[in-house]
């Protein structure tokens, strides 16, 4: 799953925001000082709330100077003095639509002259200091490491240098190149410009199954196959970035792009616009603080039972494997006695599924009130808590075990281009009644490929459906 780039107004809302609360606050400081601070009273002596309208306006006008201007435009490359000059003419330009709205609607000499001009100066004070603010703490955010998409790039010793040249060194995008697979000679365990050579032509698909990668850049000039190449990783759930215009349509879900001084074509399995991912986000902060109110309400329930039942703790902690081979965390209420994990391995023979995932009926290790639990996903609850984190989503592809993961084939990783989920496909398709893995893998990769916000809903509403008949559940 790879998120598209933003563009556009939307790829700087956060300035966009900044600058119409400092326009706001500087209009309604400038009235207050002006005034005195009596904002009431002397507003009703103004001809019926006439600076009311006019705040409303300054926050139309703003949208539309920013929507039919170019005022972010290398808002982050900007030195102050850059900035200074671009904010006064920000500042200027919106102050101009004010005074073309009040002589457009002859309310000019109703307006005080000093109060628009004290708002003009706080204005520009204000949205500069605001924005060389905001400048730092992103700058620094996008400086750190962290949630940046790991990109692996492939090419040959000639352009390795080049490639690493204009893709590793700019500090404010939003990936890090983590390492580099030179296929035209074994150079591993070299470093370039200080990125490690972690791959040759011989080891690459092997490093990638192995190691946590979100994106790769195969640059235009290898004389290997690039398009088989970038067609076989997007099929394992890889972003693939080619650094060619022209390639072959198989690729699915292609954007053109900029990476560095290099026009791309990218594909994935699917990409999504920053509208549709902030939609999704959002839906699971809410969805996950109204699960950990319930899973409140479980615990005061449930622990003291685990707990009479079963000696140990009431949550169950496990290493699991997340997106694009990331480990994390996963918690759930406890369902099984404590050397659950430990007689796993002498009940491999009975394991009901075909292939990486152990199902079992009547599983020996689950103590009695873990079938009740187990049967309504109550154990579950707890990874509300993952969601709110960011380490799992409302709706997904189940995380497997760190042992399942390291089993996989290739094609299997393609379940993990996607943020793993509480729900998915395969819950709402039968859960424990579908015993081949290669169908849950079927089932995950079309959930990733076809997914659209109004595809999670659909599986929310019928998650709780089954969560409620416990249908599929063991």
């Amino acid at each position: 799953m790879y998120q598209e780039k933003k563009s556009g107004w939307i790829k700087h809302l956060d300035f966009m925001l900044l600058d119409l609360v400092m326009q706001e606050l500087a209009f309604f400081t400038a009235f207050l000082l002006r005034f005195k601070g009596n904002w009431y009273i002397e507003n009703m002596a103004y001809r019926d709330g006439i600076y009311e309208r006019m705040a409303v306006i300054l926050f139309m006008i703003d949208i539309v100077v920013v929507f039919f201007t170019e005022s972010y435009t290398g808002v982050l490359r900007r030195n102050r003095y850059q900035e200074f000059t671009h904010t006064v003419g920000h500042c200027f330009v919106v102050f101009g639509g004010l005074l073309i709205y009040m002589y457009g609607s002859r309310q000019s000499l109703y307006y005080s002259r000093s109060m628009l001009f004290m708002y003009l100066g706080l204005s520009i004070i204000l949205e500069y200091f605001g924005r060389v603010l905001l400048k730092r703490f992103v700058r620094k955010r996008l400086i750190q490491d962290v949630n940046k998409s790991e990109m692996l790039l492939i090419c040959e010793r000639s352009n390795v240098d080049q490639c690493v040249r204009e893709l590793a060194h700019n500090k404010y995008t939003e990936f890090k190149v983590s390492g580099i697979a030179v296929v035209d000679e074994d150079m591993v365990g070299q470093e370039i410009q200080g990125i490690p050579v972690v791959a040759s032509a011989d080891s690459l698909m092997e490093y990638i199954r192995t190691n946590v990668v979100d994106e790769v850049f195969i640059d235009g000039n290898t004389r290997a196959s690039s398009e088989a190449l970038a067609v076989e990783l997007i099929e394992w759930g890889i972003t693939v970035h080619i650094g060619l215009v022209h390639t072959d349509q198989m690729i699915p879900s292609r954007r053109l792009e900029t990476y560095g001084n290099y026009t791309v074509l990218t594909g994935s399995m699917n990409i999504r616009n920053a509208r549709q991912l902030f939609m999704k986000r959002l839906m699971d902060i809410v969805g996950s603080l109204v699960g950990l109110i319930f899973t409140g309400i479980a615990f005061i329930i449930f622990a003291p039972i685990i707990k009479i039942q079963s000696p140990g703790p009431v949550f169950y902690s496990q290493e699991r494997v997340g997106r694009n081979g990331r480990h994390f965390r996963i918690w759930k209420f406890r369902s099984m006695y404590p050397d659950a994990d430990k007689r796993k391995a002498e009940l491999m023979e009975q394991n009901e599924m075909q292939g990486l995932m152990f199902k079992m009926e009547n599983d020996p290790r689950i103590i009695p009130i873990g079938h009740f639990i187990r049967k309504f996903s109550i154990d579950e609850l707890p990874q509300f808590w993952n969601i709110l984190k960011g380490d799992m989503s409302l709706v997904g592809t189940r995380p497997p075990t760190v042992d399942e993961f390291e089993q996989y084939k290739c094609h299997h990783k393609a379940r993990l281009a996607f943020r793993p989920g509480l729900t998915g496909m395969w819950q709402v398709s039968g859960r424990s009644d579908i015993t081949d893995f290669e169908e849950i893998v079927r089932m995950d990769t079309n959930y990733i490929a076809d997914w659209t916000l109004g595809l999670d809903i659909r599986i929310i509403f019928q998650t709780i459906g089954v969560v409620f008949t416990g249908k599929g559940s063991k």
